[in-house]
């Protein structure tokens, strides 16, 4: 993940093309709503960088990756997808969506909880909620997946892996973008929490900002 707790790096060069090829005009929503991405506000102990994103989901899109990290221990990890479709789309009601995955592996007295998929669930509304935002459509999956060793590898413990797979539409704002930082402030006090990292309130957070650069990642 990113070299330095609680930054940004940034590997794509925004609405650079490859090899000459030709880049789309990026909406100014689009790019204003990546900005605010840059401008969140992330605990420290979370690692994050650009990724490529998705080729064909939409017209438009930004993604990023993240780490929890504790030493050289990777508590939670996951990807948020911006997507963005000036046109509009039907099944988001909206022209902007956030698609995410969350994974981490559990401790044994958690991975046994019935309701732990209600639970998990439950972290991401939560998260938003907490944070003021209002959205919808939102849908999903969790999913509880367990490993048993065996052989060569029987000395291993059992683990629990609980993966978190969901989108929802932010609501714009005045400016026709969403608080695309809020969202990802979010975004990131689930994955402290899957990690089981405590709460830390808003006024304990690291200010963090992605490099400047050129521009949004455009398709």
């Amino acid at each position: 993940m990113a070299p330095a707790q609680g930054q940004y790096s940034e590997h794509s060069d925004g609405t650079d093309g490859k090899d000459g090829a030709e880049v789309k005009q990026v909406p100014p929503a689009f790019r204003s709503a990546v900005d605010a991405l840059r401008s969140a506000r992330l605990r420290p102990e979370l690692e994050v960088e650009t990724t490529r994103p998705p080729q064909r989901l939409a017209p438009h899109a930004y993604a990023l990756e993240a780490a929890v990290v504790d030493g050289e221990e990777d508590l939670a990890d996951g990807r948020l997808v911006l997507l963005h479709d000036p046109a509009g789309h039907d099944a988001w009601k909206g022209t902007f969506r956030l698609v995410t995955l969350v994974r981490a592996e559990l401790e044994p007295e958690m991975a046994a909880d019935p309701l732990l998929p209600e639970v998990c669930w439950s972290w991401l509304t939560g998260a938003l909620e907490a944070r003021g935002l209002t959205y919808g459509e939102a849908g999903g999956t969790v999913t509880r997946a367990g490993s048993h060793y065996f052989g060569e590898l029987a000395s291993r413990r059992p683990a629990t892996q609980i993966e978190i797979r969901a989108s929802w539409t932010p609501r714009e704002g005045r400016g026709g973008f969403p608080d695309t930082a809020a969202h990802l402030m979010a975004w990131g006090d689930l994955l402290c929490q899957i990690a089981g990292l405590p709460p830390s309130g808003p006024a304990d957070a690291a200010v963090v900002t992605l490099p400047q650069r050129r521009g949004p990642q455009s398709l």
